[in-house]
Order: structure tokens, then C-alpha cells, then sequence
């Protein structure tokens, strides 16, 4: 099975700056010939509040003529406590009414496709608790079924045990549930976005992939980390083994997100005030 696993696109009807690699990209994915396309979330730019670009970029992926399967960004449902746009009930029914479910699982041949919304993790909250028992309940009915997981958020940036990134990874608590839950079943893959990074390594027996963004890379404003600034695309192979391969898309320009800061983000603070916030 072939899986085309995009992430980041930042579309919105009012904000352009990146619309313009939509098309590039669209046409390189009718091509692969895959079979599922997952977008781990940033869908929009202003979809946490606005329900526009929401419908604005629904509108464009369903161009696609490939089945998509997609989980929310912090730009489409918010993000954690005490942050700018932290998740609340009004965000995620705005994702839930005009998108979709914000988790969900697929089965296709062999294979349990699941996918999380990273952004209920960290609030401790029945919210938080009721995915965590839909997912452990959704792994352990998978059958002989091998399994791949997709979010917005990774695991982790630098190191599997490090502490609290805030806001870059999945905090430790909830990251300690899912190793437990990725251990105990066949969980293959894990694919992420959100770090305009692209990177691909593993975590024991499990894959670990940060797609690259559709949209921007990140410049001198945020500290470097592993990998690669890449814009583009990862291109999934499930078989008996799982092999991925990060994708420079031909046509899509690779914007810095330095440039056009103040104009992108919905709410945009310096990195310290951030990160004090997050």
C-alpha cells in the first residue's frame, strides 16, 4: 500500500502567501498512483477561528481523487493550556462540523490506519481521556492487523526520553501512554508533521517520520533540529517492511516562514513571549 503523507499546507482564502503550492502539489499526487493520503493538520491558517479557511481548504483537497484522510493542527483546532488559542469545546465541533472526526482509524488490506488529534494531549481533560480509550480499545481489536499512527504533533524532537518541549512535541505524561501503547501492539509507523522539519528515524521497531511541510521552512528564528528543511511531501510503503521516502516536490517554493510572520500567524508573539505562553 502506498501512502502520499502530507502535512502543513497553511491555506486560507484570506492569507495566500502559500496557496500557490497547492496546485504544484495536488498534480504530482495525482500521479504517484497512491492509495490513501493523509495530511497530519495545519490544514488552514485561521481554521481554529474562522470557519472559512476551513471550508476554503476543504474545497481544495477535495480535488484530489485519491481517498484523504486528514487529523487537525494547532492553527485548525487550537493548541495546549494558557497558549493564545488553547483547544475548547466551540474549536473542535468548528473542525468536527465542517471537516471531519478529529481521530479516526482505516482499516485497508493488512493494515489498521489510525489517526490522532495531538492537540487533545496535555489538557488532562475527559477530551484527552476518551481518545485514549478509543485508541487503546482501537489497537487491541486490530487483529493480525499491522498498524500505522498519524498526528500533527511528533513524539519527540531530539531525544525519545527528553523532557517537556512545549510547544514543539507531545508532552512526557501523554508520550509515556503512547510508547506504552506502541509497544504493546504492531505499530509500524509513526508519521507527524508541525516542526517544519523533515526528518525520518525510529523508536524501537516503529518508524518515525516528520513529513515535510507543503507550506514553509523554518529560517534563523527557531533553533535548529535533526533533519532537513525540505517543502514537499513523504511517500509511504506499507508492506512487510515499511520504507518512506521525503519528497521535494518539483514546483512548489520553498517559503520561509521568517519573512511573512507577523502577516501568517492568527496571533503571532516573539519566540520568548511564545514560549513563556506555551
Amino acid at each position: 500500500m502506498k501512502i502520499i503523507h502530507i502535512t502543513d499546507t497553511h491555506l486560507s482564502p484570506n492569507k495566500p502567501h502559500f496557496n500557490g503550492n497547492w496546485a504544484p502539489l495536488a498534480r504530482w499526487i495525482e500521479e504517484t498512483g497512491a492509495d490513501l493520503i493523509v495530511h497530519t493538520g495545519d490544514l488552514s491558517i485561521d481554521g481554529a477561528d474562522k470557519d472559512e479557511d476551513l471550508v476554503f481548504s476543504m474545497d481544495l483537497m477535495r480535488e484530489i481523487s485519491i481517498p484523504m484522510l486528514i487529523v487537525p493542527g494547532n492553527h485548525d483546532v487550537g493548541h495546549l493550556p494558557g497558549s493564545a488559542q488553547p483547544v475548547n469545546p466551540e474549536r473542535l465541533a468548528r473542525w468536527r462540523n465542517l471537516v471531519g472526526p478529529d481521530y479516526w482509524a482505516k482499516d485497508i488490506g493488512e493494515w489498521r490506519i489510525i489517526g490522532l488529534n495531538s492537540l487533545l494531549m496535555g489538557f488532562e481533560d475527559a477530551e484527552e481521556q476518551a481518545q485514549f480509550d478509543w485508541l487503546q480499545k482501537t489497537l487491541a481489536e486490530r487483529g493480525e492487523r499491522r498498524v500505522a499512527i498519524f498526528a500533527h504533533k511528533p513524539l519527540f524532537v531530539d531525544d525519545a526520553n527528553e523532557g517537556d518541549t512545549g510547544y514543539w512535541s507531545v508532552r512526557p505524561t501523554q508520550r509515556r501512554r503512547l510508547y506504552d501503547l506502541i509497544a504493546a501492539h504492531d505499530v509500524a509507523l509513526f508519521g507527524s508533521g508541525h516542526l517544519h522539519w523533515t526528518w525520518k528515524g525510529a523508536f524501537g521497531q516503529t518508524s518515525v517520520v516528520w513529513a515535510p511541510p507543503a507550506a514553509f521552512i523554518l529560517g534563523e528564528m527557531e533553533r535548529e533540529m535533526p533533519g532537513e528543511r525540505l517543502v514537499g511531501a513523504a511517500v509511504h510503503e506499507l508492506g512487510d517492511d515499511v520504507t518512506t521516502e521525503l519528497v521535494a516536490v518539483p514546483g512548489m517554493t520553498a517559503y520561509f516562514l521568517d519573512e511573512v510572520l507577523e502577516e501568517v500567524y492568527p496571533r503571532a508573539t516573539p519566540k520568548k513571549q511564545r514560549e513563556q505562553a506555551e
